[in-house]
């Protein structure tokens, strides 16, 4: 049976809900997601951003103002856009906050801001979809995890400690759901060169060699990098793909 070969990787009549979508990572993931058919919300909890994301985004974006942080808002925000757009058909939960701080000095109020924000809010929210896509029987859930959680990077041990949850989850969820239809990936981001990196690599050198020696293709991703893979793990042509991490690195995990 023929089949056109682009239209496996098209978005065309989806829905996706992209957290902290107005900036970074997460902007080009839902430029990408547009440029590929699909319909977009983004959320963040500042509005004016996200009103700057969707007039680059056009017609097809749409904001919502949230923090994934409070859990108890995540049920209403889910319902309001399956109510006033359409179902949701994949979710990228990117929203995410980082810490670089020894861990002899990370207070548990530290720790606990990093875990609740990466990894509980994140559960959070895909309980809140799942539900719904499990009872439709399609969906995608997409997270994104992190070289933390592939080797041992100094000074995030609390942001280390969420991705390695999230890399768990991704397993779990994925064999809870994928019989039904849904299925669970996540990305892993090499160095990427956005605003969070250019501030955890500034005025810090030796990390930034360090990062670029285990690097084969010796050079920072772009953000869009991300967005097409995840462009990708949405489509059908990941349809047999769940309980994966890709890594987007540039061969990082792999670098010696």
């Amino acid at each position: 049976m023929e089949q056109n070969p682009m239209a496996v990787f098209s978005l065309a009549g989806k829905v996706a809900l992209i957290t902290g979508g107005g900036s970074g990572i997460g902007f080009d993931i839902a430029n990408c997601m547009v440029s590929a058919g699909g319909r977009v919300v983004i959320t963040g909890r500042r509005e004016e951003p996200l009103r700057e994301a969707v007039a680059k985004l056009g017609e097809r974006a749409q904001y919502r103002v949230n923090d994934v942080t409070k859990r108890d808002s995540l049920d209403a925000l889910v319902e309001e856009i399956e109510r006033t757009i359409a179902p949701v058909d994949i979710l990228v939960n990117n929203a995410g906050i980082n810490m670089k701080k020894p861990a002899l000095e990370v207070t548990d109020e530290d720790f606990d801001r990093i875990v609740h924000t990466n990894l509980n809010s994140v559960f959070s929210l895909t309980r809140v979809c799942a539900q719904r896509m499990m009872a439709r029987k399609s969906g995608s859930i997409i997270m994104i995890s992190s070289m933390a959680a592939y080797y041992g990077i100094d000074r995030v041990a609390a942001y280390a400690a969420s991705k390695s949850g999230v890399e768990g989850m991704v397993k779990v969820l994925a064999s809870e759901f994928s019989g039904n239809g849904v299925r669970v990936n996540a990305i892993a981001p090499g160095f990427i060169e956005t605003a969070m990196s250019k501030t955890a690599m500034g005025g810090d050198p030796d990390r930034f060699a360090r990062a670029m020696r285990r690097t084969p293709m010796g050079k920072f991703g772009q953000p869009e990098d991300i967005g097409w893979a995840a462009v990708f793990l949405a489509s059908e042509a990941a349809k047999y793909i769940t309980g994966v991490s890709l890594p987007v690195d540039g061969g990082n995990s792999i670098g010696f």
